[in-house]
C-alpha cells in the first residue's frame, strides 16, 4: 500500500469532494453544494484538506480558524478505507494547522446518531461538554 498523501483542496476538487461526501461522510449540511465549498476554498485555501492513497480521494475535514476558536468539519473517510489511519493522519495535519495559526482548542461537529464517528473523536481525544448545545438559523432558503 502507498503512503498517504495529506494535501489542500483546489477550487478544481470541489465537484470530487461533494461526490466523495454524499458517499462517505455522515448526514448533510446547508452548505454541501458548489457554491459552498468554492466559497470555503476561496477564503481560506488551506482550511479543506484531502488524505489520498494511490491518487484516490481517501478521506477530509475541515479544519477552519477564525482567528478565536479552531473549528473542525466534514471528517469523512470511505467506507472501504476505514480503520486505516487516514482519519487520525487528517486530525494530526488539522490540528498541526491549528497550533500554527495559534489556536488553543479544537471542537468538532460530530452528531448523535454517529455512534462510529463519536468512537473516532474519542480515540482521537476529544470529548462532548454537555453544557453547550449548538442552536441555528439559517440565514437562506
Amino acid at each position: 500500500m502507498t503512503d498517504l498523501h495529506i494535501r489542500h483542496a483546489t477550487p478544481g476538487d470541489i465537484d470530487s469532494v461533494l461526490a466523495f461526501w454524499r458517499e462517505a461522510a455522515e448526514g448533510t449540511s446547508i452548505s454541501d453544494d458548489r457554491d459552498g465549498v468554492a466559497r470555503l476554498v476561496d477564503r481560506d485555501p488551506e482550511a479543506l484538506l484531502l488524505a489520498e492513497r494511490d491518487g484516490v480521494l481517501a478521506g477530509t475535514v475541515i479544519a477552519g480558524f477564525d482567528g478565536w476558536r479552531c473549528h473542525l468539519y466534514r471528517l469523512a473517510v470511505h467506507p472501504e478505507r476505514r480503520r486505516q489511519g487516514i482519519g487520525s493522519a487528517l486530525l494530526a495535519a488539522a490540528e498541526e494547522r491549528f497550533v500554527r495559526l495559534g489556536g488553543r482548542r479544537a471542537d468538532a461537529m460530530v452528531l448523535e446518531r454517529n455512534e462510529s464517528g463519536q468512537q473516532t473523536w474519542r480515540a482521537a481525544g476529544y470529548g462532548p461538554e454537555e453544557q453547550w448545545r449548538r442552536w441555528v438559523k439559517p440565514l437562506t432558503d
